[in-house]
């Protein structure tokens, strides 16, 4: 039996704390184990960072209790109350499974239903997928050009043989957008953590404690994982695992230089599979009717099946129109040689006028879901005939529909409709209906953001002109910012591109509010390097400079890049005192101090606290900012109660906290309120008073649950358990 105040399982569950700092209950424990360290020892311990450092601490801590009753009471508290609400809180301090991670995960997509021909592929990957396991991981790359059919022949595949892995298929599309539209592995891993069970407070911020924990979770599994559309063996690298139940097939273009797998290669369909293909999608009557024409639409086709169903269509109206009607797009000089690109050209002459301009105008950019909204501002047509055209072209097969409804473009149909765009449209055109499109993005933004964060003080023009506006509460425009948060971060990265550092930061501040409340710090972090980036542009007003490097360093602590972090607070401050914005000042040097918390630094936390309120001390009646003194003051009340309770100075944390919570009872601000009564909670435990927590804890739950703040609702369950112990 494991001792659980012996140095390894303390340094484990010290560990387990720190992979799970992307949570709230992650980020609780952390700061909360730090005061414990700082109390125990009676002097500064800077957090440890890696496995070593961490045992250091753990050594400290057991030592401190086996000559101090106190002191093995409050850490017994702790080992016994924190695991139950983190994901690896085992005394071996290895990951185990957390709560509901015995979910079944049925992630791949439906296999089409007129498969034709592959036998050589699929009989590779049953051998590979069938193989013993040897100490050698089960992996195959399927490598094809766009439109050839890797991915149907990994989806067909999986499907057929889904009773070889009871315990589920994940699948990833890693085209998704992203830097060179290739997805970001940090963003797959979160996803396939959460259909594997873990919470998303309980998902680690790195990618490579992501990485660890999604080994481990397959250790024991027979699972299929597909991975589609890959762009790299770079990328692919975090999602691999040797686990012998685990097969993971992979599609790609080509072979990926470093991937160790079994490489299938996918070539064109025979002249018999493609006439099969194309007679079951079109049906025998309309291959029947156009037999004359049938050996140059299978010639121009070249055994793509992509190519062979964008074709399908074409015969079946030209069966229904009778003799005489035309097959087939002009042929000759300029057409594509590609056969994927000569169908999607084939296909776009036989749409009507609305769906051939949704097709250019939505294809200018990556957009990750296109939906009536975008594809109206694109057009400039009304939004209900945008989504009709956007219908007419995902039935002709020119778009592809999304679980959520949303449409994207394949990426060779997509640099079609692009080339397209320029050649009848013009760059004039084109360029202005990309800005149509990312400002109709802004104005959605900040209508939901002012919503859903209404307390805080705004730079952007539009919010004086939009305010609160298009969504009934808090939840629902929070709902919102986060179902559109791809297109707004490729938003971000077209501003850039166009050389427009004033709208990027504009579409920046916009993100603060789900930057805040949901925590997705991994897909946002391309948007704020960008508005960073605005932020040292010529003509960018330092106050602005002031937000984007603070917004970015808040993202970099939540994703433990510390150094980073400092050195963007650090610029933010800068820019905040050149342009002699005392409240700007003042939250650039809280936002230090809060970093400082993480650091278990917590005199210099407390020394940041108090600078940032001398800062607004400097503030008059009539300065800037003077109306949003009281909730700023009350704001840097909470942190300073952090600091003083991490410190042990319990009365003054609370006196601190419950003037914190009385200001924001005041105002009606259910977040912030129930944000400080978590504090005041947890002060009350650390002294003994846990029945007079849980009534606080309770408040804080409601609150938080009506904001749609979930992120935040994991540490209440962890103090209420600790509650049972009345100290921590």
């Amino acid at each position: 039996m494991v001792d659980p105040l012996s140095i390894s399982a303390v340094s484990g569950v010290l560990g387990a704390v720190s992979s799970s700092m992307a949570g709230e209950a992650g980020k609780w424990a952390w700061e909360a184990f730090g005061g414990l360290v700082q109390r125990a020892t009676g002097r500064q311990i800077l957090a440890p960072a890696g496995a070593t450092e961490r045992e250091a601490v753990a050594r400290l801590l057991v030592e401190g209790a086996r000559n101090d009753p106190a002191q093995a009471r409050a850490l017994a508290a702790w080992m016994s109350g924190v695991p139950s609400g983190l994901p690896f809180g085992n005394s071996s301090g290895h990951p185990g499974d957390p709560g509901g991670a015995d979910a079944v995960p049925r992630l791949l997509p439906a296999s089409t239903r007129y498969f034709t021909d592959r036998k050589g592929p699929l009989a590779a990957l049953d051998k590979e997928g069938g193989r013993k396991p040897d100490g050698r991981p089960r992996q195959a790359l399927l490598h094809g050009p766009d439109g050839i059919g890797t991915s149907a022949v990994a989806i067909h595949w999986g499907s057929r043989e889904a009773a070889r892995f009871p315990d589920g298929q994940l699948y990833a599309d890693l085209r998704a957008a992203g830097p060179q539209d290739a997805a970001d592995p940090a963003t797959v891993l979160r996803r396939f953590l959460h259909r594997l069970g873990v919470p998303a407070e309980h998902v680690p911020a790195t990618v490579e404690d992501r990485a660890d924990l999604f080994g481990a979770l397959l250790a024991t599994r027979r699972l299929l994982v597909v991975l589609d559309h890959a762009h790299s063996a770079a990328q692919l690298r975090p999602l691999l695992t040797s686990a012998a139940g685990v097969f993971t097939v992979i599609t790609a273009r080509r072979p990926l230089a470093g991937l160790d797998a079994v490489n299938i290669p996918v070539g064109p369909l025979a002249d018999k599979d493609a006439r099969r293909l194309l007679t079951e999608v079109a049906g025998k009557h309309a291959v029947t009717a156009a037999r004359a024409a049938l050996p140059g639409v299978l010639e121009r086709c070249a055994g793509y099946p992509f190519a062979l169903r964008t074709a399908a269509p074409g015969l079946a109206e030209a069966a229904l129109a009778g003799p005489g009607a035309a097959l087939a797009g002009p042929g000759g000089v300029g057409r594509p040689a590609d056969p994927a690109e000569a169908a999607a050209e084939d296909r776009y002459r036989r749409l009507p006028p609305d769906a051939a301009l949704a097709y250019r105008r939505c294809s200018l950019r990556p957009w990750p879901g296109l939906t009536a909204r975008v594809a109206a501002a694109a057009t400039g047509l009304a939004e209900p005939d945008a989504a009709a055209a956007l219908t007419e072209l995902a039935d002709a097969g020119l778009l592809e529909t999304a679980v959520d409804g949303r449409y994207h473009y394949r990426p060779v149909v997509r640099r079609h409709a692009e080339a397209l765009a320029v050649r009848e449209d013009g760059l004039a055109a084109c360029a202005a209906a990309v800005t149509r499109t990312v400002e109709t993005l802004l104005r959605l933004a900040v209508a939901a953001d002012y919503t859903a964060l209404p307390q805080r003080w705004h730079l952007g023009p539009l919010y004086a002109v939009l305010g609160p506006n298009g969504h009934p509460d808090e939840a629902q425009a929070l709902a919102a910012l986060g179902a559109e948060l791809p297109n707004l971060v490729e938003a971000v990265r077209t501003a850039e591109e166009f050389a427009a550092p004033e709208l990027v930061c504009q579409l920046v501040e916009a993100l603060w509010a789900v930057q805040l409340k949901a925590g997705r710090h991994d897909e946002l972090l391309p948007a704020l390097r960008a508005g960073a980036r605005a932020a040292t542009a010529a003509g960018t007003a330092p106050r602005v400079a002031g937000r984007m490097h603070g917004q970015l360093a808040l993202a970099l602590v939540e994703l433990q890049e510390y150094r980073e972090a400092e050195r963007h607070l650090l610029l933010a401050a800068e820019a905040e005192e050149k342009d002699g914005h005392l409240r700007g000042q003042a939250t650039a040097v809280e936002s230090l101090g809060l970093l400082r918390l993480r650091q278990w630094r917590y005199a210099e936390a407390l020394d940041c606290f108090d600078g940032a309120l001398g800062l607004l001390g400097g503030v008059g009646p009539e300065g800037d900012g003077s109306a949003d003194l009281p909730r700023a003051r009350a704001l840097l009340s909470r942190h300073r109660g952090r600091a003083l309770r991490g410190l042990g100075r319990f009365d003054q944390a609370r006196a601190a906290l419950e003037e914190a919570v009385a200001f924001f009872r005041g105002t009606g601000e259910g977040y912030n309120t129930a944000r400080a009564l978590t504090d005041l909670a947890q002060a009350l435990i650390e002294q003994g008073h846990g029945a007079r927590a849980l009534p606080l804890l309770d408040e804080a739950g409601t609150l938080l649950e009506r904001q749609g703040a979930r992120f935040h609702l994991a540490p209440l369950a962890v103090l209420r358990s600790l509650c049972v112990n009345g100290t921590v």
